[in-house]
């Protein structure tokens, strides 16, 4: 019988998945991946671990064995948000890690998560060949971490009670933005704000800590949103909520590495990018879906206003991260030249 993702999400499947196609090699190395996202299965579950297995999958396939991945899903090896600075220090191996959760170490990084700053998958996708992206890519080296897959996703607000649709509505809400520059931009809006990571949104909007999340399509399918929610903005059509959301990995874990199977890693990455970027659309129009069954009010931004919060983002957020540093200044000038 074929399982559904509610079914894997329910299951709360978090042991580590170690995909090696029966392949063995007498010094096989191991090398260990970690997301804060529920498990399930190559074919079945939240895309995000999907793409992890299927990369796992590959390079066990290519590399003749000499390479195998365990994949640890629902941050069962680690701590969510540990797992960046782990990477760095060769710790952690490999994640499929949210870009703003990083920005406490790397302030760039909260690039990843501007609101507003990105409106389309079109825009999004540009980034990796254009000047932005090599200089995301410089920075991170420069820091220890190699990004090895990139992968955006578009979010949409899942409410308790009244819809978060324009700027007049956040205010006196309680909201989770997922970034530094997403709670700016709010906070200028009139709501209050609370730094968690999706992974913890469910529980508190259970217990009314929170009003109003903002996350990803495939988190708030993921993490059961609906159950709790009596309205969505989706963001299929447009949003100002966009996230880099790449596998990584360490420098340290992956200089140890011969060079052929440094090619590997970086070639599968690559490969997979289309998959990553399906699955991110497939559930903007998924989440609709199963909101609209569970009995929310669903609805869509139009660009007036999408506007309204780019005004506000602008003077706020944008403004604050260009005064971080010379380098952050650099990088949000080039993101607005990628169009």
């Amino acid at each position: 019988m074929t399982l559904t993702r509610r079914a894997l999400v329910a299951s709360g499947l978090a042991a580590p998945a170690i995909l090696s196609m029966g392949l063995k090699a007498k010094a096989a190395t191991t090398l260990k991946i970690s997301h804060q996202f529920p498990g399930g299965t190559i074919d079945e579950g939240d895309f995000r671990d999907r793409m992890c297995r299927k990369f796992a999958a590959l390079l066990a396939e290519r590399s003749k064995g000499a390479l195998e991945v365990q994949v640890y899903p629902g941050s069962s090896l680690m701590k969510t948000n540990a797992q960046f600075g782990a990477m760095r220090k060769g710790a952690l191996d490999m994640s499929l890690y949210p870009s703003p959760y990083a920005g406490g170490e790397v302030a760039e990084m909260n690039i990843g998560l501007m609101p507003a700053l990105v409106s389309s998958y079109e825009q999004a996708v540009a980034w990796k060949a254009a000047p932005v992206g090599r200089k995301i890519t410089e920075i991170l080296d420069s820091k220890g971490i190699l990004l090895v897959s990139w992968v955006w996703q578009s979010g949409g607000v899942a409410s308790r009670e009244r819809p978060l649709y324009a700027p007049a509505d956040a205010k006196g809400l309680k909201v989770r933005g997922g970034s530094r520059e997403m709670d700016l931009m709010m906070k200028q809006a009139g709501a209050a704000t609370l730094s968690i990571p999706s992974s913890e949104s469910y529980a508190a909007m259970q217990t009314g800590a929170c009003d109003a999340v903002i996350t990803s399509s495939t988190s708030l399918i993921s993490f059961r949103l609906e159950e709790l929610s009596k309205s969505l903005t989706s963001g299929r059509e447009r949003s100002y909520w966009f996230m880099l959301e790449p596998i990584m990995m360490s420098k340290i874990a992956f200089e140890r590495l011969p060079k052929d199977q440094q090619d590997l890693i970086m070639a599968i990455g690559a490969e997979l990018e289309p998959f990553g970027q399906a699955g991110a659309k497939a559930d903007d129009t998924k989440v609709e879906e199963i909101f609209t069954k569970a009995g929310a009010k669903v609805q869509n931004l139009d660009e007036k206003t999408l506007g309204q919060w780019r005004d506000i983002a602008r003077e706020t957020a944008w403004k604050d991260f260009a005064g971080k540093s010379a380098s952050c200044a650099e990088l949000l000038k080039l993101a607005e030249q990628v169009s």
